[in-house]
């Protein structure tokens, strides 16, 4: 009997399902770590297990425990619509958070503030709900910074982020995921002196707030040890900087001013080095030497037009990184490989984005074992390889429509989620449940 154990406990393995519950999955790295997915797209796609629908936004989907959370806005009929994506008219509306049944996409609560927008691509909020011990977090694109039970959606706590610390809302809204770290939970918030604030997760009392800038940017908080300690990394749009997690104390800066303030990306980390990507100022290298309290500058892009681009001119996709080789897509829709010692270019295509150059062509990149699963503006999942020689498409199916027209041709901007050997993808009108299990 014992000679099944093995077998057995494989299985089980194999058999278990997992959460997703925040931006970019349980670890925040863009991995989904369960097995037994499906290695390539039956003829017709992929099953689809329920659709619901949905207001406008680009808040990804967070997966906890058989429930599904995520924001929309709802707006009136008879509102003033925006003249373009850069208008930014009041437009009066209702941001909501949404729980659905994750077996049949079923609307369990919603939880609902009146939000009116003065802010550019208005759609909807743009922070995943974060999820854990029972309690939801959320951060509205005016500031609206909640904590619910995640049971029944009743308020355990509000904060008014613009009135508490007199914020000016950032072009595109406040679109920092919040980060957890023990009973903390830190946001980008703007303002003289608390670009980056820490709150007590059970009751929203500020336990410390850091840094100044004129505009904070967009790029979520990020824990990492380097340079032998662990350092909480706040990139606004005037420098990159390390904090001490626990005072909010700051380590050191490393100055980088931004075109527009888009520091969107999260930074990535391989060994002691950083790597960082932003649309218009393109990318660097940082690298932690021992003993040395602040980093130095390995590479860093030289000044350039938009569309003249060298490195990785990433927009809002987080890239990839690994075995010493960056993927991601940059300004124009280049789904590019770098070199990341150097940033030498290796290769490029716009298959997994735009199809062709577009003014912030995108897509989301999931690791799943040896392959990736990347969504497409155009709202295709698509099952690839990775590799220095190569992109090697295996397979693609379209997933929902694109139907955001605020860039000017129809996309879809928004983290999906994988969970429960699924795929939870949404757009502007609705979400969508597929089963990628393997047959």
């Amino acid at each position: 009997m014992a000679r099944w154990i093995p077998s057995l406990l494989a299985l089980l393995a194999s058999a278990r399902a997992d959460d997703w519950p925040q931006w970019m999955g349980p670890e925040r790295d863009g991995v989904w770590r369960e097995k037994g997915i499906v290695e390539k797209f039956p003829a017709g796609g992929a099953p689809r297990v329920w659709r619901t629908e949905l207001g406008a936004g680009y808040s990804g989907p967070s997966v906890v425990n058989g429930q599904v959370f995520v924001m929309d806005r709802l707006v009136p009929t008879n509102a003033p619509k925006a003249k373009s994506a850069f208008d930014l008219t009041q437009i009066p509306g209702n941001e909501r958070v949404l729980c659905l049944d994750a077996a049949n996409g079923k609307v369990l609560w919603k939880y609902e503030y009146d939000c009116p927008y003065t802010v550019s691509y208005a759609a909807g909020p743009r922070v995943t709900p974060l999820v854990r011990d029972g309690k939801v977090f959320t951060l509205g694109t005016m500031g609206h910074l909640v904590c619910l039970d995640a049971a029944t959606g009743r308020p355990v706590w509000t904060r008014d982020l613009k009135a508490d610390y007199g914020v000016k809302i950032p072009t595109w809204g406040l679109s920092a995921h919040p980060l957890l770290d023990g009973r903390q939970l830190i946001c980008l918030v703007g303002g003289e002196g608390s670009v980056a604030v820490s709150f007590d997760k059970d009751t929203g009392k500020e336990l410390w707030r850091a840094l100044s800038a004129k505009e904070p940017g967009y790029c979520p908080p990020t824990l990492y040890e380097l340079g032998g300690r662990r350092q909480l990394i706040l990139w606004h749009a005037e420098a990159i900087n390390g904090l001490d997690p626990d005072t909010g104390r700051v380590l050191w800066t490393e100055p980088w001013k931004l075109n527009y303030g888009m520091s969107i990306a999260m930074p990535r980390k391989v060994g002691n080095e950083l790597f960082l990507t932003c649309f218009y100022n393109g990318s660097q290298l940082l690298r932690f030497e021992p003993g040395q309290d602040a980093p130095k500058v390995v590479w860093r892009t030289a000044k350039m037009s938009e569309r003249d681009t060298t490195h990785l001119n990433s927009t809002m996709s987080t890239p990839w990184i690994e075995d010493g080789y960056v993927y991601g897509a940059c300004s124009y829709g280049q789904f590019r490989c770098l070199r990341l010692a150097t940033g030498e270019r290796l290769w490029e295509t716009f298959a997994p984005t735009s199809g062709k150059s577009e003014r912030w062509g995108n897509c989301f990149l999931t690791k799943n074992g040896n392959r990736s699963f990347l969504f497409s503006e155009k709202g295709d999942l698509i099952i690839v390889r990775l590799a220095p020689q190569g992109y090697d498409e295996i397979s693609r199916m379209h997933l929902i429509d694109a139907v955001n027209h605020d860039p000017g041709r129809p996309v879809v901007w928004t983290y999906p989620a994988f969970a429960n050997r699924r795929v939870y993808a949404r757009n502007d009108q609705e979400m969508v449940c597929v089963d990628l299990a393997a047959p």
